[in-house]
């Protein structure tokens, strides 16, 4: 038998200890890509929320090292540092090294717990170069440093210190993580969320990379602030958010919502602080109980008189809300927490919300009015753009065929390989398509400003042209995944979205619109990052017979000292696509081997929202607040 086809006892293998995180990282931590290097620092940040649901902290702080290491500081009771007997170390070292230890399995230490599986702050240890822990407690400090996850040592006594509270500081392991540089925006968004989810307690976050970096996180008024925060530039139906807690089957439930005279739903759900970006149980719950309790508001009072089919779509157009759920015992798929399974918490979360929510609409007519006429004229504008579909797909048939006749499709098949540029304007439109490589490369050139659907409905949506145009393009339908023909991923087309525009004001607002639909309409292609933007050049520099493109002032620059000892220099600023040959625009803007492509990020989805709203949305104040404050930052501005 030869050596590879035998299979005994000297084939299985047993990783000890933290082995098994280092050989397979992805599987405790999310990825090895950015979002598992930012997980690392929730698993410690978690660890120090914890002792604050329980109590004991009130103050936690981040700071992001030059260097790229993190030091996370609280000033609860501290890691216990005392002989644990039975495991041989010190109770520090245990939690340290050790999966599946820690005070999260004694229901007496903490009753709430995000860093529920009690490997996170042992997987940061084995995922770190170094790990220097101090612990202050009962009037000493202590220190413990470790190596990749191996103690230097045992715990000792340092100092006399008046303080308590543990101090974590680690510098995450390049063989490890594709990259180890750490984002303020993306630390800052989920200690934000934490102080909002947690009355009263203060985060700090600092950035020592750069100067003016530093944030400080509290806020008195928890999940209603939380509200106030995210329809800042939209404008309320009601002024005060609507909130509640309730305690039932050992569920702690709490709930802040406000409608908005925006089309958009905007619910953000947690449990246990951890956000459940998938939702869970308790999201299906809310709508649930929302749903009921409306509708029997509306059926109790007979306020809709002509037969108006509500859905539950319907109900929360308009509607920001958010959703925080602590339990004892949280069942979460996978060790990102992504997701809540607890069936029992759906019912409880419903009953919570049906009561609550009922009793308010009963004590508050007037908003109750506001809320129902809202969700009347949405499932009005909702059957009308359901009519309008149908005449798209009609007109879609009539026109022969299931793709729009301007698209110049391309030959491959497989859209994994496939790439479309939805391009400003039919003249640049016509250079993209001489230029591109159509075996992979699909033009679809876009007449004009595409509508504002941040100032619309989604039967006015539907039946715009432009827009109709580029969801038959790209093939996964839009809008909601509760609708029939809602934005389904697994139909996209093609695998990278790229908006290519003009690198003047005009192109600049309809990448505006676009990416403002996609963010509204299609969120899936920006979440699982399909959408990108193409990058013109600004130049064209020649000295003799050689040219060079350049994308921006500071590269202009450059070149212009390379060749400064040079008689002539000549330089053609490009305004439009239009100027381009379509040779040029495929080697500059086209070519995957030539090219400069940004990647559009969903790192903030809060954030994103804001902004959105306040560039694009009917108040006019915080964009002119906006442009004032960031005027003087603008480059390579072409009006």
């Amino acid at each position: 038998m030869s050596e590879q086809q035998q299979y005994t006892a000297g084939n299985i293998k047993t990783l000890k200890g933290l082995e098994a995180v280092r050989k397979r990282p992805a599987m405790y931590i999310g990825s090895t890509g950015s979002p598992g290097l930012h997980h690392l620092v929730y698993e410690v940040v978690d660890n120090a929320i914890d002792e604050a649901l329980a109590g004991y902290c009130e103050k936690v702080e981040v700071i992001i090292h030059k260097d790229n290491s993190i030091t996370v500081t609280d000033d609860g009771r501290g890691i216990p540092v005392d002989f644990h007997e039975e495991e041989n170390m010190s109770a520090l070292q245990l939690v340290m090294t050790t999966l599946h230890a820690g005070g999260k399995f004694d229901d007496d230490t903490y009753k709430v717990s995000g860093g529920l599986h009690g490997v996170g702050v042992s997987c940061v240890n084995a995922l770190s170069t170094y790990l220097n822990a101090t612990v202050c407690r009962e009037g000493k400090k202590y220190y413990l440093e470790f190596h990749k996850g191996v103690a230097q040592g045992d715990v000792r006594e340092i100092a006399e210190t008046d303080k308590r509270g543990t101090a974590v500081t680690f510098k995450p392991d390049p063989d490890v993580f594709e990259t180890t540089e750490y984002s303020f925006d993306v630390l800052s968004k989920r200690l934000r969320e934490l102080a909002f989810l947690n009355k009263g307690i203060t985060i700090v976050i600092t950035d020592e990379r750069a100067e003016d970096k530093f944030h400080e996180f509290c806020y008195p008024g928890g999940l209603a602030s939380f509200i106030l925060f995210l329809d800042e530039n939209k404008t309320p139906l009601h002024p005060d958010p609507i909130c509640f807690c309730h305690s039932r089957n050992g569920a702690e439930i709490e709930i802040a919502m406000q409608y908005n005279d925006s089309y958009n739903e905007n619910i953000f759900s947690f449990a246990n602080n951890i956000n459940t970006v998938d939702g869970g149980t308790h999201l299906s719950g809310f709508k649930k109980g929302l749903t009921r309790s409306i509708n029997g508001y509306i059926s109790k009072n007979n306020l809709v008189k002509n037969k108006v089919e509500m859905k539950g779509e319907d109900l929360r157009e308009g509607l920001t809300a958010v959703v925080s759920v602590k339990l004892s015992n949280p069942q979460f798929e996978g060790q990102t927490k992504a997701k809540l399974g607890n069936s029992e918490v759906m019912g409880i979360v419903e009953a919570s919300v049906s009561e609550m929510l009922g009793d308010f609409l009963e004590e508050n007519p007037a908003v109750a009015k506001k809320i129902v006429d809202k969700c009347v004229n949405s499932a009005i504008a909702r059957e009308a753009a359901r009519k309008a579909r149908q005449l798209a797909r009609r007109k879609t048939v009539m026109d022969g065929g299931g793709l729009p006749g301007k698209l110049a499709d391309c030959q491959e098949k497989d859209p994994a390989k496939c790439e479309v540029f939805l391009v400003e304007g039919d003249s640049a439109g016509g250079s993209a398509k001489m230029g591109r490589d159509r075996t992979f490369q699909a033009i679809l050139p876009l007449k004009g400003k595409i509508l504002n659907v941040e100032k619309a409905r989604i039967d006015k949506v539907i039946s715009h042209e432009e827009i109709q145009v580029i969801v038959q393009a790209l093939g996964t339908g839009f809008g909601s995944n509760e609708d029939e023909d809602g934005f389904t991923i697994s139909k996209l087309r093609y695998n990278k979205v790229i908006i290519m525009t003009d690198a003047d004001v005009d192109g600049s607002h309809i990448r505006t619109l676009l990416l403002t639909f996609l963010f509204r309409h299609m969120p899936g292609l920006v979440e699982n990052g399909n959408v990108f933007i193409a990058q013109p050049p600004l130049y064209k520099l020649k000295s003799g017979k050689e040219e060079r493109y350049v994308y921006n002032e500071k590269e202009r620059e450059i070149a212009i000292k390379e060749w400064a000892d040079r008689k002539s220099i000549s330089q053609q600023r490009y305004k439009g696509l239009g100027e381009m040959n379509p040779d040029q625009l495929a080697e500059t803007t086209m070519n995957p081997e030539t090219r400069q492509l940004i990647q559009v990020k969903l790192e903030d989805v809060v954030e994103a929202d804001r902004i959105f709203t306040m560039l694009m949305g009917e108040e006019v104040e915080p964009r002119r607040r906006f442009i004032e404050e960031n005027a003087r930052k603008v480059k390579n501005l072409d009006v």
